[in-house]
């Protein structure tokens, strides 16, 4: 382990005295591609006996429709705010307060943030007297567990094949990447041949996390807590900060702004359903991803044997064009639509 972490420590020395420029490009990208397969050996190392890997989370059973994690340093009202909520939201995970050189595998901060890779939002809970720093380094440990906060997939193509070489094309003009820089990332990992291609200005880091594969895109919001103990100057300050929700915890200030703001963060979908001859149901919603949301999905979110006696379906909501409108099951469903699902005689 400590072999390990010496080596990582060695190239980011390494890369903290090159200067940044086109010739060393090359030379840095293959300083990140050695570093990030070596974070992954830390942190996910393989296990031997059948034994569980150091990089495996707390257990946790996960239950819900969605899965939230509160992260932060000792002392800044994670608890306090969780405790407030409870009841109130499906689900929040309050995750052990992080500490720095989580993602070098020191004290438990992987099993936290190993636990933070399968929440579908994270919630970075920070002390509004030291907001900035502590954002910083705890962004810092996600992103060396390979944790991608607020950010989409590299838009690029990556296809291995048998031979051919490397070949690397664009649709725009790169800045960032050269071939050279390119075979070198593909060479740490023993990848000779492949079909390489941007449609941005894309980095080395963006290549290497297509390669490595297993990176994890996450929203968050940035949970400013104690906002009782800063000035309305510096409040103003920071609400104007992307992705930033300002609470009070302790005086339960803005905890229902906060709570909307994860649901727009979550990006789901509530479908009430209508029993035949009943009012629809408003208490507990069908909750679906947005990404998934047609009749069909709907149905099999219900029971899995359901579409077996499907016939046709009711729709009212924004959805339709009549109320009520009677649809297929590709339907593709908004949110708070109210459906009601007639089956085959």
């Amino acid at each position: 382990m400590a072999t390990v972490m010496q080596k990582i420590k060695d190239i980011e020395d390494e890369m903290a005295r090159t200067q940044k420029n086109k010739a060393t490009a090359h030379h840095l990208g293959l300083l990140k591609a050695k570093l990030a397969k070596l974070r992954r050996d830390l942190l996910a190392p393989p296990t031997k006996g059948g034994g569980a890997a150091a990089g495996e989370g707390f257990d946790v059973t996960k239950s819900g429709d969605s899965r939230v994690g509160l992260v932060g340093f000792p002392s800044v009202g994670k608890s306090t705010l969780l405790n407030k909520l409870t009841g109130t939201f499906s689900e929040l995970l309050d995750l052990p307060g992080i500490i720095e050189g989580a993602k070098d595998g020191k004290g438990r901060g992987r099993q936290v943030i190993s636990t933070a890779r399968t929440c579908n939002c994270i919630l970075i809970v920070l002390d509004a007297i030291k907001p900035i720093t502590h954002k910083r380094l705890i962004e810092k440990e996600l992103e060396g567990f390979g944790i991608r906060l607020n950010k989409e997939p590299p838009n690029l193509s990556f296809r291995k094949k048998d031979k051919g070489g490397i070949n690397f094309t664009s649709t725009v003009t790169n800045t960032l990447l050269d071939l050279e820089t390119v075979k070198a990332i593909c060479g740490e990992y023993r990848i000779h041949n492949a079909d390489i291609s941007l449609r941005y200005d894309a980095t080395a880091d963006d290549l290497i996390d297509v390669i490595e594969g297993s990176r994890i895109y996450m929203p968050c919001i940035y949970v400013v807590n104690k906002i009782d103990q800063i000035t309305l100057e510096e409040l103003e300050i920071l609400d104007k900060l992307p992705h930033y929700c300002p609470v009070s915890a302790h005086l339960e200030w803005n905890l229902d702004g906060l709570l909307e703001k994860i649901w727009e963060y979550l990006n789901l979908t509530r479908i009430y359903t209508k029993p035949k001859g009943m009012n629809p149901d408003y208490e507990d919603p069908v909750i679906l991803s947005s990404k998934k949301t047609t009749v069909e999905d709907f149905c099999n979110r219900i029971h899995k044997d359901m579409l077996k006696q499907f016939k046709y379906a009711l729709v009212w909501g924004s959805s339709a064009k009549h109320k009520p409108q009677r649809v297929g099951r590709e339907h593709e469903l908004e949110d708070e639509d109210v459906v009601q699902i007639i089956k085959k005689v």
